[in-house]
């Protein structure tokens, strides 16, 4: 329900604040008042597109805010799958800037104008005599005769297995066609794999061979410094080892005087027993460190093949050698077993199509015993309105094929075609007089008959769903006398299931709503301003006389104003 509209600088709008009530609100007001610009302020945060030579002052931005009472309206999915805030009480703001940038929020939220769109379209259903798309629109036509049917349930529970059933089938033909060219790259995966296998690589083999070949490669240069090494410490005639030995001598000859050089001579002779392993050592090394062209013609053999490798696969390392080799052998995995896969998910597909198509009889039954009775109701609303010779089918037939795209890889046989909302193909045919053929609703009416007419459906559906506020613009043009005020009470028996906000020249409507509006324009100062003002008692009475005979109602004016807000 809207509750609030504040509209700052838009058209001839300076600064307006208007707070609807619930049931039937009603603005009445001279033409050109300025009761469709505050319809095309609404309209602005339903996403509409704004342009800023329509702002009251071009130096200043517009702000348009509604205040939503959202509850009961089953929209908590749609803040979650757009990341919003739910609240019971919900702000909508659409702000344009004198340059034309538009910024958009909910409940404070910057949200991109298709978000602010599809949400508004959920909370405001504005309907003009000139407002024929959605009576002649398949889906809107179709919710109709679900409402009637009253599956909500049955219907969301299809809706749920019918998307994850295509979300299986987009799988299957994913599956599909990555196998078959899988298949077809099959000898390519398996050369490149035993290549790879052959090798027999190792992760650190690279980083020792290199290595090893560095060292064979400068073999003679090692082996002459081992064995000067080896020469200083152990052989030449003043070695390190000879010296050390005379140095613990001496400390030998000494340590019988000083218990701090008996134990420096300990620690020396400990290291001339190191020293002694180092030689040993170091011999051991020059001994066995010979030139070996046969191994380095190995090894560069070897790493010739690694390098092949890296350079052909784009990598540096054994280890992404590795990787790849996995990766092929994980690809040639599933091509084996992709067969296997597909006909496993085709299985499940049959078994998620028959209990699809099950559902979708069932809905399908629901419908065609609902048709009649929405017929029925709404072709006897319309006689209530004067058109009692209108006519009304509603056709019924399976949802044609889709050129195979449903059936896809998906081993279906059936014949039945199955779309988001079951299988079911629904269209209204209509026809306002008596004798003329049953056509497209738009074909065959005027703006008046298919306001009239969508009156009558919206009037059933609110029967049976919560719908959300709908305003008529001027819908009942083109009617009169006893009519317009059937046209009334059909809006006030429609507006005790959900908020009607309408505007009328008719004072057969206007009286019967709970909130009358005033719009009117003050030209008071300088510059002229639309404004508002919610009408009492006696203003509505006043009002209601003007709409009757004019601008200076007499007293038999005035009386039946009262009488018909009475009645």
């Amino acid at each position: 329900m809207l509750q609030k509209l504040t509209i700052n600088n838009y058209a001839l709008i300076d600064n307006l604040e208007i707070s609807f009530g619930k049931g039937l609100n009603i603005l009445t007001g001279e033409t050109g008042a300025g009761k469709s610009i505050i319809l095309g302020a609404l309209s602005l945060i339903l996403g509409q597109r704004a342009e800023s030579r329509y702002f009251f002052n071009q130096q200043k931005k517009c702000v348009i805010e509604g205040l939503f009472k959202i509850d009961g309206f089953h929209l908590k999915s749609f803040f979650e799958d757009n990341d919003l805030d739910y609240e019971a009480e919900t702000v909508l703001r659409r702000e344009i800037s004198a340059d034309g940038k538009s910024r958009a929020f909910v409940n404070d939220t910057p949200v991109n104008l298709t978000a602010l769109k599809q949400l508004g379209e959920k909370l405001i259903d504005i309907h003009s005599q000139h407002a024929t798309l959605e009576i002649n629109d398949p889906e809107f036509q179709l919710l109709v005769v679900d409402s009637v049917a009253k599956h909500d349930e049955l219907l969301s529970d299809y809706q749920t297995k019918y998307k994850a059933y295509r979300k299986s089938v987009a799988r299957l033909n994913e599956l599909i066609t990555d196998s078959e060219k899988a298949k077809t790259d099959l000898d390519y995966f398996q050369f490149q794999f035993d290549e790879l296998e052959k090798v027999a690589l190792h992760p650190d083999e690279q980083e020792l061979l290199e290595k090893e070949l560095y060292a064979l490669n400068n073999a003679e240069e090692i082996k002459r410094n081992l064995f000067g090494a080896y020469y200083l410490i152990q052989e030449s005639e003043a070695s390190a080892l000879t010296q050390l030995k005379e140095a613990g001598q001496q400390l030998g000859n000494l340590e019988k005087f000083d218990t701090q050089i008996e134990e420096l001579h300990q620690r020396l002779s400990s290291t001339i027993i190191e020293l002694k392993d180092i030689a040993a050592e170091i011999e051991t090394i020059e001994q066995r460190t010979q030139t070996n062209e046969v191994r380095v013609e190995e090894i560069n053999t070897r790493l010739s093949l690694i390098y092949n490798l890296q350079k052909k696969h784009r990598v540096n390392t054994n280890a992404e050698l590795l990787a790849i080799q996995d990766d092929l052998s994980d690809k040639i995995q599933k091509v084996l077993f992709s067969d296997e896969a597909v006909e496993q998910l085709q299985k499940q597909l049959i078994a998620d199509r028959s209990e699809l198509e099950k559902l979708a009889a069932q809905l399908t039954a629901n419908r065609i015993k609902a048709i009649p009775a929405i017929e029925k109701q709404v072709l006897a609303t319309l006689a209530e309105m004067g058109m009692g010779n209108s006519a009304l089918k509603i056709e019924h037939a399976p949802l044609p094929p889709k050129g195979g795209a449903e059936k896809e890889g998906s081993g279906n046989s059936s014949s039945v075609t199955l779309g988001a909302t079951g299988a079911d193909y629904i269209k209204f045919l209509f026809s306002a007089n008596k004798g003329h053929a049953l056509a497209e609703m738009s074909k065959v009416a005027s703006g008046g008959e298919l306001s009239r007419l969508m009156l009558s459906i919206k009037s059933l559906i609110a029967q049976y769903t919560a719908l959300p506020t709908i305003i008529f613009d001027e819908i009942d043009t083109g009617v009169s006398g006893e009519v317009a005020n059937k046209v009334g009470q059909i809006m006030e028996h429609l507006a005790d299931n959900l908020q009607v906000i309408t505007i009328t020249h008719l004072p057969q409507i206007a009286s019967k709503g709970q909130n009358h509006y005033f719009v009117y324009k003050d030209d008071s100062a300088a510059t002229t301003y639309t404004r508002i003002k919610q009408l009492d008692q006696p203003e509505r009475v006043l009002e209601i006389a003007k709409m009757l005979s004019g601008d200076k109602p007499g007293e038999s004016a005035l009386q039946n104003a009262r009488e018909l807000l009475n009645n």
